[in-house]
């Protein structure tokens, strides 16, 4: 693992961890509600998006305990969003646990969601107050195009499968990845920090190339290990294909299919999820070996992350040398060593 990753995610992830359990822990007790709340942050995670933000508000020359209650709410507003990415998915596992509505049913998770993504706004509206209205207004500006750009990009996600489309190219796929991923995974979480630590004097467009670039070969990786079937990936292995997602492998194999092939694979899209047997996701796993797909992502993803490190110098070269902006740069390399 890269010099900054582990000893940041952990100091960072355990002040923002706290932080988050507090938050949710001192909210009046609810029956049906309370406890589903606090069931996804419980279970862990990698803790990247929050810890992009402090070390983006440190790198600008903020201070530690100021950009802590913002993390915090970019968390709640990730579990908030798994919540809702399990359930529109029909997702069986998170983070090594059966999902939330399989456990408590689809309406108490949605309404648990649904909470989380309100009570997420709270960290920020108690501390935007202290910032003066000019940073203020600018955080919540970017707030607001990150919310945007994230349905637009589930929706485009969603649309493709529920319209079985079978012509989404590569372009199709990384324009998606910008909305759906990229920019509330790592473009937001940095704007927030770098508007903090600057007190609002940065352009929070200059870090939009960068946090693209390696949130899209964070996707491509995660899309690889996917078909894992190691314990610490934490989700159902093959759940995409079960899914059908229209992720670049899928528009890679299929484009390399012979007409027999192609003829089945379509066969296997027009399928609903519970039709989609275990031998047909296997043979569809295969043929992504075969005919390179797997390879062809790794390559796409690495000349990302070539053009997430030049990106990096742009945005970042410019400030002092510090264990935070070694953090953001080496997160470059980490999207391909982390296990899940």
């Amino acid at each position: 693992m890269s010099r900054t990753i582990k000893p940041l995610l952990e100091s960072y992830g355990k002040l923002i961890r706290e932080y988050v359990d507090r938050y949710l822990t001192s909210q009046p007790q609810a029956p049906y509600l309370k406890d589903l709340l606090a069931d996804y942050p419980s279970r862990g995670g990698k803790m990247m998006r929050p810890c992009i933000c402090i070390a983006n508000a440190r790198a600008f020359g903020g201070r530690l305990e100021e950009a802590v209650p913002f993390a915090g709410a970019v968390e709640i507003l990730h579990n908030a969003l798994l919540i809702h990415d399990d359930i529109q998915d029909e997702s069986v596992e998170r983070r090594g646990l059966p999902t939330l509505h399989s456990l408590h049913g689809v309406p108490l998770a949605i309404n648990a969601g649904d909470a989380m993504l309100l009570m997420a706004f709270g960290p920020l509206l108690d501390h935007l107050g202290s910032r003066g209205g000019s940073v203020a207004r600018r955080i919540l500006d970017v707030t607001r195009r990150m919310a945007r750009e994230t349905a637009e990009g589930q929706a485009l996600d969603i649309g493709w499968r529920k319209d079985n489309r079978n012509d989404i190219t590569t372009a199709d796929y990384l324009s998606m990845v910008l909305k759906k991923t990229a920019w509330m995974a790592t473009i937001w979480p940095a704007q927030v920090g770098m508007l903090l630590g600057s007190h609002g004097l940065v352009n929070p467009d200059s870090v939009v190339r960068f946090g693209f670039f390696l949130g899209a070969a964070f996707q491509i990786q995660d899309d690889l290990l996917n078909l894992s079937s190691e314990p610490s990936y934490g989700k159902e292995p093959c759940g995409d294909l079960f899914e059908a997602k229209r992720t670049l492998l899928l528009i890679h194999v299929r484009d390399q299919c012979d007409e027999i092939e192609r003829e089945k694979l379509n066969h296997f899209l027009n399928l609903r999820r519970d039709e989609r047997s275990a031998e047909s996701v296997a043979w569809l796993a295969d043929l992504m070996v075969a005919k390179g797909s797997l390879d062809y992502a790794r390559m796409v993803a690495e000349s990302l992350a070539g053009a997430a490190h030049h990106e990096f110098t742009k945005a970042y070269g410019h400030l002092p040398a510090s264990q935070d902006k070694d953090f953001i740069e080496d997160l470059v390399s980490w999207v391909f060593n982390r296990a899940s």
